[in-house]
């Protein structure tokens, strides 16, 4: 749950600040903010959950590559219908949902890498060798 809600912090930021951009409405912006990285967070969630019990995902769990574009779909799907029925606009619709995921996967990139570092050195720790 601690690596959801690390992401979830990362979400809410870059979306505060993309939908802002795109609306130059504080208001309309902030909800926009608000509504599309909490229904992420909960398929971010539900995604991570499959990659750990699906078999065949569990196996290629370190091809980051292949999980990061599997939540950009999703990712990409949220942040259009969101902001789409917020704004009524198709075309604000479109760039909130191609430049926030955008800029959100080369983050997930990075979040995920810095994760399975982190379980990679607590399973070396865990095996009762010791980085010098």
């Amino acid at each position: 749950m601690i690596k959801t809600a690390t992401f979830a912090a990362i979400h809410f930021t870059i979306a505060t600040l993309v939908a802002f951009s795109l609306t130059g409405d504080f208001l309309l912006g902030s909800l926009i903010a608000m509504v599309e990285p909490s229904i992420n967070t909960v398929a971010f969630y539900l995604h991570e959950k499959a990659w750990q019990k699906v078999p065949y995902l569990k196996r290629h769990e370190s091809m980051t590559q292949i999980k990061t574009a599997s939540f950009a779909v999703i990712h990409f799907s949220v942040a259009f219908t969101v902001t789409y029925a917020l704004t009524g606009d198709a075309f604000i619709g479109g760039l909130m949902a191609t430049i926030e995921p955008a800029i959100n996967s080369v983050a997930y990139f990075f979040h995920e890498k810095v994760w399975l570092k982190r379980k990679q050195e607590k399973g070396f720790a865990s095996n009762g060798m010791v980085c010098a």
